[in-house]
């Protein structure tokens, strides 16, 4: 799987390097063993975010660089989500972070804890994830209204360093979503939606 993601995520014409991050030595020689760039990190990281910053530290990138953290475990994506999640940051230079969602149009999703929801303003930024159908819809009628939140996130670099110094928030602790603690802070994060992945 690892392999079929790091191949993937080579196909985004935007992506300059790929690499693997992670605290696992079997992983890393698998990594290897198909060619692939892997970064060994420590065992301590309360989350994926602290990971990755851990392996941008180690090389050392520029603080104008895009940082793209793709989950592992989410093989089946198109490369071109990728530059759509990485256009919301070249577009707009003032956007620290982005991240991508689609619509859900099956009820088994929309209330599954295992499938974030988030909400978004007007201007594609987001107000809330949940683990919980959000918005509330009183009516049942209304299910155009929701949208899955998908693993996916780019950051300037230099906001990937200020974000894994922000202090633990409430709402990350209680939903258990990092992302929380970026909107907890008062940043914000711009939400690209996709038909599909």
């Amino acid at each position: 799987m690892i392999q079929h993601v790091y191949e993937r995520s080579n196909e985004c014409p935007e992506l300059d390097e790929v690499y693997v991050a992670t605290d696992d030595s079997r992983i890393y020689r698998c990594v290897e063993q198909f060619g692939g760039h892997a970064i060994m990190t420590r065992e301590v990281h309360q989350s994926g975010t602290d990971r990755i910053a851990e392996a941008v530290e180690k090389l050392n990138l520029d603080h104008r660089d895009i940082v793209v953290n793709i989950q592992g475990d989410q093989p089946i994506f198109e490369p071109s989500i990728l530059t759509h999640l990485i256009g919301a940051l070249t577009e707009d230079e003032s956007i620290p972070m982005s991240t991508l969602s689609y619509r859900i149009t099956d009820d088994r999703e929309l209330n599954d804890v295992n499938h974030v929801k988030v909400v978004v303003d007007n201007n594609g930024y987001a107000l809330y994830f949940s683990r919980l159908p959000v918005p509330f819809s009183r009516d049942k009628e209304s299910m155009a209204m929701h949208y899955k939140h998908l693993g996916f996130y780019a950051y300037r670099e230099e906001f990937l360093s200020t974000f894994t110094k922000l202090p633990f928030g409430s709402l990350e602790g209680a939903e258990k979503l990092e992302q929380l603690r970026v909107l907890e802070h008062g940043y914000k994060i711009r939400n690209q939606k996709k038909q599909n992945l």
